[in-house]
């Protein structure tokens, strides 16, 4: 008899298989990290750019607020009407292009809300149609209701995404994202 010593064909073709099968989920594991990385970026983005309104909104309290320091001693109740406040399927009143330049810089709230404006719109995928149909900023006495209301300023941001990217799990609107944020100004 022959004592034969090595791999047979079948726990090659075994190996071989699962060895395929390790390498596909690599490969898928791999696409969704793209796709995690994607949105993380967006999502950071949309962050980057609501922090930075709530900033131009803290440096000009007057636009926002009926009373404000140095003649009184502190900010006081929400104006019901604001250069900042846009509804959703609005652009801004009296919105105009950046006037932010290598020569010029944005001084004045509105010029600082439009460039703003233009950049939500240049760095969230979408640009205007999304910003124009998706993207507000009120006065809000509850989450997601802009009813003029209450001493919340709600700001919401929208990107585009490809159908069914979108990991919000609250989305109704399968490639459309979107970013929420409420401040007491």
């Amino acid at each position: 008899m022959k004592n034969n010593t090595g791999f047979s064909l079948i726990e090659v073709l075994v190996a071989l298989l699962l060895t395929t099968i390790g390498v596909l989920g690599m490969v898928a594991l791999q696409g969704r990290s793209i796709q995690y990385t994607q949105d993380s970026v967006q999502r950071n983005t949309a962050i980057v750019l609501a922090g930075d309104l709530i900033e131009i909104i803290r440096a000009h309290p007057k636009e926002l607020f009926n009373t404000s320091p140095p003649q009184f001693p502190m900010n006081s109740g929400l104006k019901d009407t604001s250069m900042f406040y846009k509804d959703a399927g609005d652009d801004f009143t009296d919105r105009e292009s950046c006037v932010a330049s290598s020569t010029k810089v944005a001084e004045t709230a509105k010029e600082l809300r439009d460039c703003w404006a233009d950049k939500v719109e240049a760095l969230l995928p979408g640009g205007t149609e999304l910003f124009e149909s998706d993207v507000y900023v009120c006065r809000s006495s509850t989450p997601g209701n802009c009813n003029g209301k209450g001493s919340m300023l709600e700001i919401h941001l929208a990107w585009q995404v490809r159908e069914g990217a979108c990991l919000d799990a609250s989305s109704s609107d399968e490639d459309i994202c979107s970013y929420t944020v409420r401040v007491e100004p």
